[in-house]
């Protein structure tokens, strides 16, 4: 699906942390994070079925060294770490997005959702549904790798 924000920078983001004792989420952490390398921000939700099947790929770009952030939509906090603990963290941050505000900030039409952030913090790809294993050789990595050249 086509998106107004493909090269626009991060929207304004302003949410709390979902673990104890986290900072609220911003745009401006996203950015500096991305400036390290370019990074994904992934909406999600327990209690939404895809999220849970696109959860493993992300749990793998992860343990290779992709930065994910989290925009946790519309969900009770006990949930979302429920299913964190269930499944596996694969997120640096995660924020609390509970009415649905920011994602509507960032144009999501539904969950999950991801986007590929490069290191100027500037949204350069959008993925609506669940990633899977031909998401994830096509388009994701290669993407990734050229951005971090």
């Amino acid at each position: 699906m086509p998106s107004t924000l493909i090269d626009q920078p991060v929207p304004p983001t302003d949410l709390p942390g979902l673990r104890a004792g986290e900072a609220p989420l911003t745009d401006g952490e996203i950015k500096a994070l991305a400036a390290k390398a370019p990074l994904l921000v992934n909406v999600f939700g327990s209690w939404c079925v895809p999220c849970r099947a696109e959860h493993p790929f992300l749990m793998e770009l992860q343990k290779q060294g992709v930065t994910i952030i989290g925009l946790n939509q519309r969900d009770k906090p006990e949930n979302a770490k429920a299913f964190l603990a269930a499944l596996g963290d694969p997120f640096a941050r995660i924020g609390i997005d509970a009415k649905g505000t920011a994602s509507l900030e960032w144009g999501v039409y539904g969950v999950p959702e991801t986007f590929v952030i490069d290191r100027a913090g500037t949204i350069r790809y959008r993925h609506v549904g669940a990633i899977d294993a031909e998401v994830l050789e096509e388009k994701l990595r290669p993407l990734l790798k050229s951005l971090a050249q």
